[in-house]
């Protein structure tokens, strides 16, 4: 049996990767809005857990072909280590095309290009980067750890290093007193960044975070949902990407949408403009049926 020690998180086009956790928990751990590993200590995990969980995933099979690395920010591992998971996967599932993973300013900034290289060329194949936001006052309020300098680096290093990147933002997390400043400043961000995927998840408030405290204590207020769609709309007018592969399908929008960006960039802002001129709750995703 594979060895997973409390919840387990995964990207949303992860659905079908093997889960390997290599480190409980995460790092940083202190993001505002987020409860996803505040019941763990960070620790790696021994290579002879990781060994044993690899050993059964390969008794199952070649009933997957990617495997995404668990927890919070498995590239915070040195790179050593991380080739040597690397190696056990080729070692023992052959079959598998890609490794995923997430990273952030902090485990990619502390990696050279040469190290980001070695690990691509060992089989890692994308970062999955939760920015969050582009607004600097934004990233200081919810202790993201990083800023907006540092990510459009991280981009930078990611592309030298020839390995993919899905930049996540996060509808509503400025608050509505930033609303407008969030959604100017993370296109900016995304439009030097130049990722290929971009995914856009709406703030849901946590009780027992953070910003559920500041919610509480009237220094938050999350805008309304029409709002967060209108951040949407300002940030998919305002980047321009090269190629980029936009969602906003996770369970937590309001208003599932995928697009090829650029060449799908006036259709979407069609949409949202639409939808934002009917203000209609009844074109929205009920609320039963959102999740994080």
């Amino acid at each position: 049996m594979v060895d997973y020690v409390g919840r387990i998180y995964r990207p949303p086009s992860e659905a079908r990767s093997f889960l390997l956790q290599v480190t409980v928990g995460c790092s940083h751990n202190r993001c505002s809005y987020c409860d996803m590993y505040r019941d763990k200590q960070f620790r790696p995990k021994e290579w002879a857990t990781i060994e044993a969980d690899l050993q059964e995933a390969a008794r199952v099979g070649p009933r997957f072909r990617r495997v995404f690395l668990c927890d919070g920010d498995a590239l915070i591992l040195p790179t050593r280590k991380l080739l040597r998971i690397l190696e056990g996967i080729r070692e023992h599932l052959p079959w598998v095309e890609r490794v995923g993973t997430y990273g952030d300013t902090r485990s990619v900034g502390r990696k050279p290009v040469e190290e980001l290289t070695a690990l691509r060329e060992a089989g890692l194949g994308i970062v999955y980067h939760g920015m969050e936001s582009g607004d600097d006052e934004t990233l200081r309020r919810i202790d993201k750890g990083g800023t907006a300098a540092e990510c459009v680096e991280t981009a930078g290093k990611l592309r030298e290093a020839g390995l993919a990147h899905s930049v996540m933002v996060l509808l509503g997390v400025g608050g509505r007193d930033r609303s407008h400043e969030h959604a100017q400043e993370t296109a900016k961000v995304l439009t030097k960044m130049d990722p290929p995927f971009v995914g856009a998840l709406t703030t849901t408030v946590v009780p027992g975070t953070p910003l559920a405290a500041a919610q509480a204590r009237g220094e938050f207020a999350l805008p309304e949902k029409f709002a967060m769609l209108q951040e949407l709309r300002e940030i998919v007018a305002g980047s321009e990407f090269s190629a980029c592969r936009f969602s906003a399908n996770h369970a937590s929008n309001y208003l599932p949408l995928t697009a090829d960006l650029p060449q799908q960039k006036r259709e979407l802002v069609g949409l949202l403009d639409r939808v934002l001129e009917a203000k209609d709750e009844r074109l929205l995703k009920p609320e039963g049926l959102r999740g994080l």
